[in-house]
C-alpha cells in the first residue's frame, strides 16, 4: 500500500473499499473459494443470508468481473457462480482481512460495549 496521502482520494482505492465494505461481497467471494456453487448452495455455505440478498451481491460481483455466471440448460435449467480469475485475487485480502477480525474482533466488541454503557449512563 502506498504512503502517498493521494491514495484515499484514488477513486480505485475507493473501489476496492467499497467492494469490501459490503458485508456480503467479501462473504460470498470466500464461499466461492473451493469453485462453482449453486445460490442454494451458496445460501448453505453462508448461512443467514437471503435469497434477495444473495442474488443482488451476485449481480454486484458479476457487474464487477468477479464473478462469473453458468448458465445450464437441462431438466431443470440450474446456475452456477465460480469465481473469475480477478475475483480469486481478492481471496488473499479477504482471508488477511478475517485473520484480523479473529485476531482483534474481541476487542472491536469490547470497544462498542464500552461505547454503548457510557451512551447509556449518559442518555
Amino acid at each position: 500500500m502506498t504512503t502517498d496521502h493521494g491514495f484515499l482520494a484514488d477513486c480505485r482505492a475507493r473501489l476496492a473499499f467499497d467492494l469490501l465494505a459490503n458485508t456480503w461481497n467479501a462473504v460470498v467471494v470466500w464461499a466461492l473459494r473451493d469453485g462453482p456453487a449453486r445460490p442454494g448452495e451458496l445460501r448453505e455455505r453462508i448461512g443467514g443470508i437471503s435469497p434477495k440478498v444473495l442474488t443482488e451481491t451476485l449481480r454486484r460481483l458479476q457487474f464487477n468481473g468477479l464473478v462469473e455466471r453458468r448458465a445450464y440448460a437441462g431438466s431443470p435449467p440450474h446456475v452456477e457462480y465460480t469465481l473469475t480469475g480477478l475475483g480469486r485475487t481478492l481471496l488473499e485480502p479477504v482471508e488477511a482481512f478475517g485473520a484480523w477480525a479473529f485476531e482483534h474482533g474481541e476487542g472491536v466488541m469490547a470497544a462498542r460495549e464500552r461505547a454503548e454503557a457510557a451512551e447509556d449512563g449518559h442518555g
